[in-house]
């Protein structure tokens, strides 16, 4: 399988969970999922912007600054709206941990994050397969994939993390500000993440 190929299976498996944790977080009353949804997101953004990179790499051999930029302000914008929803879902799990969690629906919050866990890891198997193509010479590309593969990863373990909440939730029929809990922990890693990233190519973008 080409490299495009691993990313454009992760980033289809990564859109699909966003749209379904976001929907079943909805119902669940969710702020766990919806954190993860979010970091899903990230992850699929950092996705598209190795696929626009490598787009352009192979569309323009003439202007190499031109490539560098536009993938620069592709994570610029990425980084920049993705904090601002995370900074939504924190705001609004400190909110529930303060006066009080809502009711949470645990089995609903377990069998997404599990299957999402699970649809991670085979995402991750997926890619690492690219870094053992002994003959792929591409250092800048396989830097790119084990970013975006330790992200994937990254997503795996949160999964894991939400479906421990829920079942928590599930075993003791209470425990509900176990989900604004994990949903705040999760905001504040991808927060600082995404704050890095701006630091990153903000100083890029000065060179």
């Amino acid at each position: 399988m080409s490299r495009a190929a691993r990313l454009f299976t992760v980033l289809a498996a990564n859109l699909a969970l966003v749209g379904a944790l976001v929907g079943i977080g909805a119902a669940a009353h969710s702020l766990g999922l919806w954190a993860e949804g979010i970091d899903d997101l990230a992850d699929a953004a950092a996705i598209g912007v190795a696929l626009l990179a490598m787009r352009l790499q192979r569309a323009s051999t003439r202007r190499p600054n031109g490539v560098s930029k536009a993938t620069r302000y592709a994570a610029l914008v990425n980084a920049g709206w993705l904090l601002v929803l995370t900074a939504l879902v924190a705001a609004g799990a400190l909110d529930r941990l303060v006066s009080g969690a809502h009711r949470v629906r645990g089995l609903p919050v377990l069998i997404a994050s599990a299957v999402a866990a699970l649809t991670m890891g085979a995402g991750a198997l997926v890619l690492g397969g690219d870094l053992d193509d002994e003959d792929d010479e591409d250092a800048g590309g396989k830097l790119s994939m084990r970013a975006v593969l330790l992200d994937t990863v990254g997503d795996a373990a949160a999964a894991a993390g939400v479906a421990g909440a829920g079942g928590v939730i599930v075993a003791t029929g209470g425990q509900y500000w176990l989900d604004p809990a994990v949903a705040l922990l999760i905001s504040v890693v991808v927060g600082y993440h995404a704050l890095r990233l701006l630091g990153k190519v903000r100083s890029a973008l000065r060179t």
